[in-house]
Protein backbone atom coordinates (compact mmCIF):
# COMPACT_ATOMS: atom_id res chain seq x y z
CA UNK A 1 0.00 0.00 0.00
CA UNK A 2 1.42 3.36 -1.02
CA UNK A 3 1.72 6.35 1.27
CA UNK A 4 -0.96 8.05 -0.85
CA UNK A 5 -3.38 5.18 -0.25
CA UNK A 6 -2.64 5.24 3.48
CA UNK A 7 -3.32 8.97 3.58
CA UNK A 8 -6.53 8.44 1.63
CA UNK A 9 -7.67 5.72 4.06
CA UNK A 10 -6.95 7.93 7.05
CA UNK A 11 -8.91 10.75 5.43
CA UNK A 12 -11.90 8.46 4.96
CA UNK A 13 -11.70 7.31 8.60
CA UNK A 14 -11.58 10.90 9.81
CA UNK A 15 -14.52 11.80 7.59
CA UNK A 16 -16.57 8.86 8.92
CA UNK A 17 -15.66 9.74 12.50
CA UNK A 18 -16.57 13.36 11.88
CA UNK A 19 -19.95 12.41 10.41
CA UNK A 20 -20.59 10.05 13.32
CA UNK A 21 -19.79 12.73 15.87
CA UNK A 22 -21.93 15.20 13.94
CA UNK A 23 -24.83 12.73 13.96
CA UNK A 24 -24.52 12.24 17.72
CA UNK A 25 -24.30 16.00 18.24
CA UNK A 26 -27.40 16.56 16.11
CA UNK A 27 -29.27 13.89 18.09
CA UNK A 28 -28.29 15.53 21.37
CA UNK A 29 -29.27 18.97 20.13
CA UNK A 30 -32.61 17.71 18.82
CA UNK A 31 -33.38 15.99 22.12
CA UNK A 32 -32.45 19.12 24.06
CA UNK A 33 -34.85 21.08 21.85
CA UNK A 34 -37.66 18.60 22.54
CA UNK A 35 -37.11 18.80 26.31
CA UNK A 36 -36.76 22.58 26.17
CA UNK A 37 -40.05 22.92 24.26
CA UNK A 38 -41.88 20.65 26.70
CA UNK A 39 -40.52 22.65 29.64
CA UNK A 40 -41.77 25.83 27.96
CA UNK A 41 -45.21 24.24 27.66
CA UNK A 42 -45.12 23.37 31.37
CA UNK A 43 -43.51 26.63 32.49
CA UNK A 44 -46.72 28.04 33.99
CA UNK A 45 -47.26 24.90 36.08
CA UNK A 46 -43.61 24.83 37.18
CA UNK A 47 -43.78 28.52 38.10
CA UNK A 48 -46.75 27.74 40.35
CA UNK A 49 -44.97 24.83 42.03
CA UNK A 50 -41.50 26.17 42.82
CA UNK A 51 -40.90 27.71 46.27
CA UNK A 52 -39.51 31.22 46.70
CA UNK A 53 -35.86 30.21 47.03
CA UNK A 54 -35.65 28.92 43.45
CA UNK A 55 -36.81 30.44 40.16
CA UNK A 56 -38.51 28.35 37.45
CA UNK A 57 -35.98 29.61 34.90
CA UNK A 58 -33.09 28.36 37.02
CA UNK A 59 -34.73 24.98 37.64
CA UNK A 60 -35.41 24.42 33.93
CA UNK A 61 -31.84 25.40 33.05
CA UNK A 62 -30.37 23.05 35.67
CA UNK A 63 -32.70 20.29 34.49
CA UNK A 64 -31.44 20.67 30.92
CA UNK A 65 -27.84 20.63 32.17
CA UNK A 66 -28.55 17.38 34.06
CA UNK A 67 -29.79 15.80 30.83
CA UNK A 68 -26.75 16.96 28.87
CA UNK A 69 -24.40 15.44 31.48
CA UNK A 70 -25.91 11.96 31.11
CA UNK A 71 -26.20 10.62 27.53
CA UNK A 72 -28.34 7.73 28.81
CA UNK A 73 -31.09 10.20 29.70
CA UNK A 74 -31.37 11.03 26.01
CA UNK A 75 -32.78 7.54 25.50
CA UNK A 76 -35.54 8.21 28.02
CA UNK A 77 -39.10 9.22 27.20
CA UNK A 78 -39.06 13.05 27.22
CA UNK A 79 -42.27 13.26 29.28
CA UNK A 80 -40.65 11.32 32.13
CA UNK A 81 -37.70 13.73 32.17
CA UNK A 82 -40.04 16.70 32.32
CA UNK A 83 -41.97 14.84 35.03
CA UNK A 84 -38.79 14.46 37.08
CA UNK A 85 -38.11 18.18 36.75
CA UNK A 86 -41.69 18.88 37.86
CA UNK A 87 -41.04 16.69 40.92
CA UNK A 88 -37.94 18.78 41.62
CA UNK A 89 -40.14 21.87 41.38
CA UNK A 90 -42.70 20.57 43.89
CA UNK A 91 -39.93 19.94 46.43
CA UNK A 92 -37.75 22.93 45.60
CA UNK A 93 -34.75 20.66 45.00
CA UNK A 94 -32.28 21.16 42.17
CA UNK A 95 -30.94 18.15 40.20
CA UNK A 96 -27.39 19.43 40.59
CA UNK A 97 -23.88 18.11 41.17
CA UNK A 98 -24.16 18.94 44.87
CA UNK A 99 -26.46 15.98 45.45
CA UNK A 100 -29.78 17.63 46.26
CA UNK A 101 -31.65 15.51 43.70
CA UNK A 102 -30.97 13.21 40.75
CA UNK A 103 -32.66 12.38 37.47
CA UNK A 104 -31.78 8.73 36.82
CA UNK A 105 -32.41 6.67 33.65
CA UNK A 106 -33.77 3.13 33.89
CA UNK A 107 -35.67 0.63 31.75
CA UNK A 108 -39.39 0.47 32.60
CA UNK A 109 -40.42 -3.15 32.17
CA UNK A 110 -44.09 -2.17 32.11
CA UNK A 111 -43.90 0.41 29.33
CA UNK A 112 -40.89 -1.28 27.65
CA UNK A 113 -39.00 1.96 27.28
CA UNK A 114 -36.32 3.99 28.99
CA UNK A 115 -37.71 6.45 31.52
CA UNK A 116 -36.30 8.97 33.96
CA UNK A 117 -36.63 8.39 37.69
CA UNK A 118 -36.59 11.13 40.33
CA UNK A 119 -34.31 10.49 43.31
CA UNK A 120 -33.78 12.67 46.36
CA UNK A 121 -30.13 13.16 47.29
CA UNK A 122 -28.66 13.22 50.79
CA UNK A 123 -28.43 17.01 50.89
CA UNK A 124 -31.95 17.26 49.50
CA UNK A 125 -33.29 15.04 52.29
CA UNK A 126 -31.50 17.20 54.88
CA UNK A 127 -32.94 20.32 53.32
CA UNK A 128 -36.48 18.93 53.37
CA UNK A 129 -36.46 17.81 57.00
CA UNK A 130 -35.00 21.14 58.13
CA UNK A 131 -37.96 22.87 56.52
CA UNK A 132 -40.26 21.32 59.12
CA UNK A 133 -38.99 23.91 61.57
CA UNK A 134 -38.94 21.35 64.39
CA UNK A 135 -35.33 20.18 64.08
CA UNK A 136 -32.42 21.85 65.83
CA UNK A 137 -29.71 19.54 64.46
CA UNK A 138 -29.76 16.59 62.08
CA UNK A 139 -26.86 14.84 60.37
CA UNK A 140 -25.63 11.54 59.00
CA UNK A 141 -22.12 10.07 58.86
CA UNK A 142 -20.25 7.02 57.63
CA UNK A 143 -18.00 4.95 59.89
CA UNK A 144 -14.67 3.46 58.75
CA UNK A 145 -12.45 0.67 59.98
CA UNK A 146 -10.26 2.03 62.78
CA UNK A 147 -12.81 4.59 63.97
CA UNK A 148 -13.89 4.46 67.60
CA UNK A 149 -17.56 3.70 67.24
CA UNK A 150 -19.89 2.65 70.04
CA UNK A 151 -23.66 2.72 70.26
CA UNK A 152 -26.41 1.26 72.39
CA UNK A 153 -30.20 1.32 72.14
CA UNK A 154 -32.63 1.09 75.04
CA UNK A 155 -33.36 3.24 78.07
CA UNK A 156 -29.77 4.47 78.23
CA UNK A 157 -28.95 5.14 74.61
CA UNK A 158 -25.48 6.26 73.62
CA UNK A 159 -23.70 7.09 70.40
CA UNK A 160 -19.96 7.74 70.23
CA UNK A 161 -18.00 8.22 67.01
CA UNK A 162 -14.40 9.37 66.89
CA UNK A 163 -13.00 9.20 63.32
CA UNK A 164 -9.52 7.76 62.80
CA UNK A 165 -8.85 9.62 59.57
CA UNK A 166 -9.59 6.69 57.25
CA UNK A 167 -11.69 7.71 54.25
CA UNK A 168 -11.47 4.86 51.73
CA UNK A 169 -14.90 3.78 50.58
CA UNK A 170 -14.11 0.06 50.82
CA UNK A 171 -13.27 0.54 54.52
CA UNK A 172 -16.78 1.69 55.48
CA UNK A 173 -18.44 -0.46 58.16
CA UNK A 174 -21.54 1.50 59.21
CA UNK A 175 -23.75 4.49 58.46
CA UNK A 176 -25.69 6.39 61.10
CA UNK A 177 -27.97 9.40 61.41
CA UNK A 178 -28.88 11.43 64.48
CA UNK A 179 -31.05 14.38 65.38
CA UNK A 180 -31.90 16.87 68.10
CA UNK A 181 -35.32 18.50 68.14
CA UNK A 182 -35.95 22.05 69.28
CA UNK A 183 -37.84 20.67 72.28
CA UNK A 184 -34.68 18.82 73.37
CA UNK A 185 -35.57 15.34 72.13
CA UNK A 186 -32.78 13.30 70.54
CA UNK A 187 -32.42 10.05 68.68
CA UNK A 188 -30.28 8.09 66.24
CA UNK A 189 -30.28 5.01 64.05
CA UNK A 190 -27.39 2.84 62.83
CA UNK A 191 -27.18 0.65 59.73
CA UNK A 192 -24.33 -1.66 58.78
CA UNK A 193 -22.79 -1.39 55.33
CA UNK A 194 -24.34 -4.77 54.53
CA UNK A 195 -27.80 -3.43 55.40
CA UNK A 196 -27.23 -0.42 53.17
CA UNK A 197 -26.14 -2.66 50.29
CA UNK A 198 -29.20 -4.88 50.74
CA UNK A 199 -31.42 -1.81 50.59
CA UNK A 200 -29.67 -0.63 47.42
CA UNK A 201 -29.97 -4.01 45.71
CA UNK A 202 -33.64 -4.30 46.64
CA UNK A 203 -34.83 -0.88 45.57
CA UNK A 204 -32.57 0.50 42.84
CA UNK A 205 -33.83 0.14 39.27
CA UNK A 206 -30.52 1.24 37.76
CA UNK A 207 -28.83 -2.07 36.94
CA UNK A 208 -27.20 -3.43 33.80
CA UNK A 209 -27.66 -6.93 32.34
CA UNK A 210 -24.93 -8.31 34.59
CA UNK A 211 -26.68 -6.96 37.67
CA UNK A 212 -24.16 -4.17 38.14
CA UNK A 213 -25.44 -0.93 39.62
CA UNK A 214 -25.06 2.38 37.79
CA UNK A 215 -26.27 5.88 38.51
CA UNK A 216 -26.06 7.61 41.93
CA UNK A 217 -25.52 4.37 43.86
CA UNK A 218 -22.40 3.74 41.79
CA UNK A 219 -21.15 7.30 41.39
CA UNK A 220 -22.18 8.68 44.81
CA UNK A 221 -22.30 5.61 47.04
CA UNK A 222 -21.49 7.38 50.30
CA UNK A 223 -24.09 10.11 49.74
CA UNK A 224 -26.75 7.54 48.87
CA UNK A 225 -25.85 5.51 51.96
CA UNK A 226 -26.17 8.62 54.11
CA UNK A 227 -29.53 9.42 52.54
CA UNK A 228 -30.79 5.88 53.16
CA UNK A 229 -30.02 5.90 56.87
CA UNK A 230 -31.32 9.47 57.15
CA UNK A 231 -34.69 8.60 55.61
CA UNK A 232 -35.00 5.61 57.91
CA UNK A 233 -34.32 7.87 60.89
CA UNK A 234 -36.97 10.36 59.78
CA UNK A 235 -39.65 7.65 59.89
CA UNK A 236 -39.13 7.33 63.65
CA UNK A 237 -38.68 11.00 64.54
CA UNK A 238 -41.39 12.22 66.96
CA UNK A 239 -42.29 15.31 64.97
CA UNK A 240 -45.79 16.67 64.67
CA UNK A 241 -47.32 16.03 61.25
CA UNK A 242 -50.28 18.32 61.90
CA UNK A 243 -48.51 21.32 60.42
CA UNK A 244 -49.19 21.76 56.71
CA UNK A 245 -45.51 22.44 56.05
CA UNK A 246 -44.50 19.17 57.73
CA UNK A 247 -47.11 17.24 55.76
CA UNK A 248 -45.71 18.66 52.52
CA UNK A 249 -42.19 17.60 53.51
CA UNK A 250 -43.29 14.06 54.34
CA UNK A 251 -45.22 13.78 51.09
CA UNK A 252 -42.13 15.03 49.30
CA UNK A 253 -39.94 12.35 50.88
CA UNK A 254 -42.42 9.75 49.66
CA UNK A 255 -41.73 10.90 46.09
CA UNK A 256 -38.23 9.47 46.32
CA UNK A 257 -37.55 6.81 43.66
CA UNK A 258 -40.76 7.61 41.75
CA UNK A 259 -41.38 8.06 38.05
CA UNK A 260 -43.89 10.60 36.83
CA UNK A 261 -44.85 11.58 33.31
CA UNK A 262 -46.52 14.77 32.18
CA UNK A 263 -50.02 13.99 30.95
CA UNK A 264 -49.96 16.22 27.90
CA UNK A 265 -46.64 17.90 27.04
CA UNK A 266 -48.44 20.11 24.53
CA UNK A 267 -50.86 21.53 27.07
CA UNK A 268 -50.09 24.15 29.68
CA UNK A 269 -51.50 22.61 32.86
CA UNK A 270 -52.18 24.16 36.24
CA UNK A 271 -51.19 23.16 39.76
CA UNK A 272 -52.30 19.66 40.68
CA UNK A 273 -52.74 18.60 37.06
CA UNK A 274 -49.21 18.75 35.73
CA UNK A 275 -48.18 15.23 36.69
CA UNK A 276 -49.31 11.76 37.73
CA UNK A 277 -47.51 9.10 39.72
CA UNK A 278 -46.66 5.82 38.03
CA UNK A 279 -46.34 2.41 39.64
CA UNK A 280 -43.05 0.86 40.67
CA UNK A 281 -41.67 -1.49 38.04
CA UNK A 282 -39.04 -4.19 37.87
CA UNK A 283 -35.84 -3.23 36.09
CA UNK A 284 -35.34 -5.28 32.93
CA UNK A 285 -31.61 -4.74 33.05
CA UNK A 286 -30.82 -2.26 30.33
CA UNK A 287 -27.12 -1.86 29.60
CA UNK A 288 -25.57 1.27 31.01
Amino acid sequence: MTMQNVASTESVKKAIKSKGEEKILNKENNFQVVISNQLKNQFKAISTLVPKHITPERLCRIGLNAVSRNPKLMECHPASIVGSIVNCATLGLEPNLLGHAYIVPFYNNKTEQMEAQFQIGYKGALDLIRRTGQVSTISAHEVYEGDKFEYAYGLEEKLIHIPSGEDKEDKITHFYACYKLKDGGTGFIVMTKNQIDQHRDKFTKSKNKQGGVFGPWNEHYVSMGLKTVLLRLIKYMPISIEQEQVQQVMEGLNKDNTVITVKDPGENLGFGEAFIDSEYVVNKGNEE
